[in-house]
């Protein structure tokens, strides 16, 4: 079944600037449709780590909002706790920077509402009984809901190839505990030949998983100095993935045939998990802007990987991130961007910034397990 995705370019003039544009991209996919009257409208979204500046600009939300409120629904924006260390990790911290980042209620138009409280487990328990997940722990803020929008800034992700409405939902909306689970078999391995032992892992790891340890005897060492080695305990291991980010030496890496694609088909579960009861009224729009090469969840964003496109509307997930990634794709590598000189730039941008990835398999696997289809309809308004 073919599944209509609805486009706008970013060509604007006097009598049509971009915000109207995006109210007319809102209604055309059938906002006033997905609304329940007088019924709560969640406007999923990344409010974006502080010193990040890809996310989606506040000021872009407005038309959105008014248009719930408009079609008789109680809009507000919201997003759940992360499970790293840093500004979004509690409701207290996530709400101030949420407030710094510009989504202020004289702005956005709406209230700001922490989805999954503040230490991350207001949570309901969701029936799946899917192939690894019997129940997904969503956010109470949008499970309880009547609507669901994802407004989701489109993006390369380092472990699920990118990151799209799919990811917005399905990792997005889970509580920590539900973030938990979709990252439990994301375990990071020590490669002790590149490990120096400087501790920058460790210290930045919340749950105490990581300690030094000195270097056993016969253990590859990358010079004489680095006389310890890390050592992770699996017990105290949520599999946050934060550490492989943090090591500046690159010495803790991921079993990419193994654990990745078992991730993807968590973090799919869970999206069909978070729009129970919602699937006809949920509906996904893709910010097509300042497509970087790594998660908003980074406290910096690196230059765009290619120029800006626009933004894409659909009550179908997979349509519309299949259909964000075709766009992606069809683009001319940035010369500035970290994608120069890849053999894979013209073709795969994914392959060209994460070559392991088979980034395809998310979108597959949801297909797969009837959360939407591949094959659309773009339609350009």
């Amino acid at each position: 079944m073919t599944s209509q995705v609805f486009f706008i370019d970013l060509r604007t003039n006097m009598d049509k600037n971009l915000l109207v544009k995006i109210r007319e991209l809102a209604e055309a996919a059938g906002i006033g449709k997905i609304v329940k009257k007088r019924g709560l409208t969640a406007i999923k979204i990344h409010f974006g780590e502080r010193g990040n500046t890809a996310f989606i600009r506040p000021v872009l939300t407005r038309p959105v909002v008014d248009a719930v409120r408009d079609a008789g629904g109680n809009p507000f924006l919201t997003d759940a706790n992360t499970l790293y260390v840093g500004t979004r990790g509690n409701g207290v911290d996530h709400l101030h920077t949420a407030v710094l980042n510009g989504f202020g209620y004289s702005v956005v138009g709406a209230p700001v509402i922490i989805a999954d409280g503040i230490e991350g487990r207001d949570e309901v328990t969701v029936p799946v009984g899917l192939k690894l997940c019997k129940e997904a722990y969503v956010s109470s803020a949008v499970a309880r809901a009547d609507s669901l929008i994802s407004l989701a800034h489109f993006k390369l992700h380092e472990a699920a190839g990118f990151g799209g409405a799919i990811k917005n939902i399905g990792m997005g909306s889970a509580s920590r505990r539900g973030k938990m689970a979709q990252h439990s078999e994301v375990a990071p391995a020590v490669i002790s030949e590149k490990c120096i032992g400087c501790g920058t892992c460790r210290d930045q790891c919340a749950h105490g998983a990581i300690t030094l340890v000195k270097r056993p005897a016969g253990v590859a060492a990358p010079h004489p100095k680095a006389v310890k080695v890390v050592k992770i305990d699996p017990k105290k291991c949520v599999g946050c993935a934060g550490c492989i980010h943090a090591c500046p030496e690159g010495a803790l890496g991921i079993d990419w045939e193994k654990d990745l694609p078992r991730f993807m088909e968590r973090m799919v579960e869970y999206t069909v998990g978070t729009m129970k009861g919602k699937e006809e009224r949920t509906l996904c729009i893709n910010f097509l802007t300042q497509i970087s090469p790594a998660c908003d969840c980074y406290p910096f964003a690196d230059a765009p990987i290619v120029a800006d496109i626009g933004l894409l509307a659909s009550k179908d997930p997979v349509a519309i991130d299949q259909a964000s990634i075709d766009l992606v794709n069809a683009q001319p590598p940035l010369a500035s961007s970290c994608i120069k000189g890849s053999r894979h730039a013209r073709k795969d941008k994914v392959k060209a910034v994460y070559p392991k990835i088979d980034w395809q398999y998310q979108l597959d696997y949801a297909e797969q397990v009837g959360l939407g289809s591949k094959a659309y309809e773009l339609i350009k308004l």
